[in-house]
């Protein structure tokens, strides 16, 4: 296994949409233990495929806490959200946008199709929590953020900000002559 190296806004990638995954291989489940790894390390509850540079329909997603002694890694290929009912607003953070979190609106109970890491089907019903990670991480294979469903002033404000961060980090890595 592997830490890979996860993408920050504004990374391009971060906005494609992922294709679906036909091959269910050791490949595959070497990319989703480096993903688990990665997802773990960070930490997050968590991670899309397209996060870590990989344009394929996988996610990862464990929302038992960094905390927790026993892990519960949750793995979904080529997952789609079929239905969704109520709403709730709450705090979100992504490992991709680094260093800012806001009230998104989701669903509070989503219908999942899905296959698992074998490449059989998946059919479940997620509410919550555990419904609000899975729309934040399929909206990733999809080429969406949740900075895409705040308001487009906060949203300014996060690209100006996240401007600048990035112009400092530059600044570090530039040797002086």
């Amino acid at each position: 296994m592997a830490l890979l190296k996860i993408l920050t806004y504004p990374n391009p990638i971060l906005r494609q949409q992922a294709t679906p995954v036909t091959t269910f291989d050791d490949e595959l489940k070497a990319l989703v233990a480096d993903m688990a790894e990665t997802m773990y390390d960070a930490p997050g509850v968590g991670l899309a495929a397209n996060q870590v540079g990989v344009l394929k329909q996988i996610v990862v997603i464990d929302i038992t806490g960094s905390d927790a002694k026993e892990k519960d890694l949750i793995v979904l290929i080529n997952p789609r959200i079929t239905n969704g009912e109520g709403e709730e607003t709450d705090e979100e953070g992504c490992l991709s946008v680094v260093e800012y979190t806001a009230k998104v609106k989701r669903f509070t109970k989503i219908q999942v199709e899905a296959q698992d890491i074998d490449g059989k089907p998946l059919n479940f019903t997620a509410e919550d929590f555990y419904a609000r990670v899975i729309q934040h991480e399929v909206d990733h294979l999809n080429g969406h953020l949740f900075i895409d469903w705040i308001s487009s002033l906060k949203r300014a404000l996060y690209k100006k900000k996240r401007k600048k961060q990035l112009e400092a980090e530059l600044k570090k890595k530039t040797p002086v002559v």
